[in-house]
């Protein structure tokens, strides 16, 4: 059944609001077919909703990205939050992070306009005690705390589950590094031209030092020529989501010059508190099909073979341990308070811990390198429990987890 969830999100002919497309009856059953994978996968009946931005189809391939956030709809396991998700101080102790710190910017790249942005952070914030944007105007740059940009200088037309993932991404990325401004940059569309052209506008932002990008599409020829938007020495680290499908690989993540986040499960006890943590079985994983193996992955080299080898790192993601997002914006008949899981919650969770551990490296590639050299220290748990398509975790570095989760800031 795992194997049916990667075919169901490659040829799911699904409407997306992004492009025209006709809602057909095979697109409805192709819809609910693809929810069933994803429940059955998961061990659920029908509580995991699968946004239509999260869907794939054919014709995107190596044009269009889509997002890697999915949407509990039933109570989730071990949340103290709203609608029972996980709260920043949970995750936190999680992964021994302090509750305080963080500075420069962190800027979320994401696709279409998201008008209830500024507010939406700021009930967020107020839930939990964060920093909040006491300026009026979102775009103002002299905003301390939160500020979107238009990637075109133009207001990009709206897209509501691209609103759920900004709302995840910013959200979550504020709740780890409480004190780092936190950026949008709102590309026009969700082509991979729009979405590479907003994080060239991203890598110009004053004070960025990580980029957080949810979103990705299956691996395709020539993929590697984007790699020149994640550019060496200039102080940035960038990250993206490995997928929410187990065992297969998605693009941005699959670049040498990404922190690739994957995706686990947490078990906690009646008051919330870490228990075990195991893989997620929608965690994507694998060798690349395209981008050779790097440098700094030459310790697994055993594992990985001649490709780069995905993910280097990971955090909770399982929806049925969920993160509390809040998002105001109706989007296929909910909105509020929201619990969501994903890849799209590792990527601007883990960008969010690496900004607080204050290393703010050089580049991507120094930040792997430093990433990697204490793979299998206690800088890291490391997560031999679960599966996730052919994949399994295993001691050490594995296509499921990387190299493990955090334990404290030191590995970042």
């Amino acid at each position: 059944m795992k194997k049916l969830i990667t075919s169901a999100l490659i040829v799911a002919g699904l409407l997306l609001l992004s492009v025209p497309h006709v809602n057909s009856q095979q697109d409805v059953n192709s819809r609910n077919a693809l929810n069933q994978d994803v429940n059955t996968q998961q061990g659920n009946s029908g509580d995991i909703l699968v946004p239509d931005s999260s869907i794939e189809r054919p014709s995107d391939r190596g044009l269009r990205a889509h997002t890697n956030h999915l949407i509990k709809t039933a109570q989730p396991q071990g949340g103290l939050g709203p609608g029972g998700g996980m709260t920043p101080d949970q995750l936190r102790s999680f992964y021994n992070m302090p509750s305080t710190g963080g500075a420069n910017t962190i800027v979320i790249v994401d696709a279409f306009d998201y008008p209830t942005a500024l507010n939406d952070f700021n009930v967020f914030s107020a839930q939990f005690g964060l920093p909040q944007e006491t300026s009026t105007n979102v775009l103002a740059s002299t905003n301390t705390v939160f500020q979107v940009v238009y990637a075109s200088g133009k207001r990009p037309r709206g897209n509501c589950g691209w609103d759920q993932e900004a709302a995840l991404d910013i959200e979550w990325a504020h709740a780890m590094a409480p004190s780092a401004k936190i950026v949008l940059v709102e590309a026009t569309t969700n082509s991979f031209a729009n979405l590479f052209a907003a994080v060239d506008v991203a890598s110009g932002i004053a004070g960025a030092r990580e980029v957080s990008m949810s979103w990705g599409g299956s691996e395709f020829s020539g993929e590697a020529a984007n790699d020149s938007h994640f550019p060496s020495g200039n102080g940035i680290v960038y990250f993206a989501s490995s997928g929410d499908t187990g065992g297969t690989t998605i693009y941005p993540s699959a670049s040498p010059f990404v922190v690739a986040a994957g995706g686990t499960h947490v078990n906690t006890n009646a008051s919330g508190a870490f228990v075990s943590e195991t893989g997620w079985s929608g965690s994507g994983g694998g060798p690349s099909q395209f981008e050779p193996r790097p440098v700094y992955q030459s310790s697994i080299a055993l594992i990985v073979g001649a490709a780069r080898g995905i993910p280097d790192v990971s955090s909770d993601a399982d929806p049925n341990t969920g993160v509390s997002v809040y998002d105001s914006t109706r989007c296929q008949g909910i909105s509020g308070w929201l619990v969501f899981g994903g890849t799209s919650v590792s990527s601007p969770c883990l960008a969010g811990m690496t900004n607080l551990s204050g290393h703010f490296f050089l580049d991507s590639t120094t930040e792997l390198t430093h990433i990697y050299s204490l793979l299998g220290s206690s800088s890291f748990r490391d997560i031999t429990s679960g599966t996730a398509g052919s994949f399994s975790c295993a001691v050490g570095w594995d296509f499921v987890t990387g190299v493990g989760t955090p334990q404290g800031t030191t590995g970042l």
